[in-house]
């Protein structure tokens, strides 16, 4: 019972925390702002070069959907409403979800070892003691960078999946279903809250992916194995808060 009132209390003391962390970020974001260079750097390594993994794995998933959904729609005849089949499933759902897990393992996992690297060897400490916030000039930045950097790559994603290399290239080229319909399925059964609420998640999901990685690694044990313990907790954390947060945003949106 004392285990697991001690576990109880190391993870509300560590959510408070957290949450602290939270607004003190929030509150040097102005700053920030006013170093628009920073931010578009920290674009380039949190977003730039995560795209090839999301063009890639958005690819391969339209492709897999479009496979698959043709298989099935076939037995009932309905083969000409793959492309809403395949436009559905991923913008409601795979888009922000599968870019989120792919970005917390790209790109989270190294903002926390930066930041973790940093304050092992007193690159944060250094900069404290010459009166310089490493809030506002480290963590700040990445962490904008990375809630700017989600919306855009689950949008990529979701182009990727339903058109040009995924579905439009196995279920028009490969399968046969006429070019007209599969798009003119989509623009009729699609809608714009349908991206919207995707591009909602994906927002959400990019700011508690920020918020975790950069709390990982500014807490980290300046060693390297807390840094290495820092990057794995933020993959498996960022990952079951997404899934978990997924799973309240669509029984909210739903509802």
């Amino acid at each position: 019972m004392s285990r697991s009132t001690s576990i109880l209390g190391d993870f509300l003391r560590g959510l408070g925390q957290a949450t602290f962390f939270l607004i003190t970020i929030l509150r040097a974001l102005p700053g920030a702002l006013l170093r628009p260079r920073l931010i578009v750097q920290q674009l380039y390594y949190v977003g730039v070069l995560s795209l090839i993994i999301i063009v890639i794995s958005g690819s391969f998933v339209g492709m897999i959907l479009a496979l698959q959904g043709y298989r099935t729609l076939s037995h009932f005849g309905a083969t000409s409403t793959l492309g809403v089949f395949v436009s559905f499933v991923v913008v409601r759902e795979l888009a922000p979800v599968v870019t989120a897990l792919l970005f917390a393992g790209r790109a989270g996992s190294a903002l926390a070892a930066e930041i973790g690297l940093m304050k092992a060897t007193d690159q944060l400490s250094g900069m404290e003691m010459m009166a310089v916030d490493p809030v506002k000039r480290v963590i700040a930045p990445r962490f904008l960078a990375a809630a700017i950097a989600m919306p855009l790559l689950t949008s990529i994603f979701a182009v990727m999946s339903i058109g040009v290399a995924g579905g439009h290239l196995i279920g028009v080229d490969l399968l046969g279903v006429d070019q007209g319909t599969y798009w003119g399925q989509i623009h009729a059964q699609l809608r714009p809250h349908d991206v919207v609420e995707s591009l909602i998640k994906s927002v959400f999901f990019g700011i508690v992916i920020a918020w975790i990685s950069v709390y990982q690694g500014y807490f980290a044990s300046p060693t390297s194995e807390g840094v290495s313990r820092a990057t794995t907790s933020t993959v498996v954390v960022s990952s079951l808060t997404v899934v978990g947060l997924d799973f309240v945003l669509t029984a909210f949106m739903f509802r």
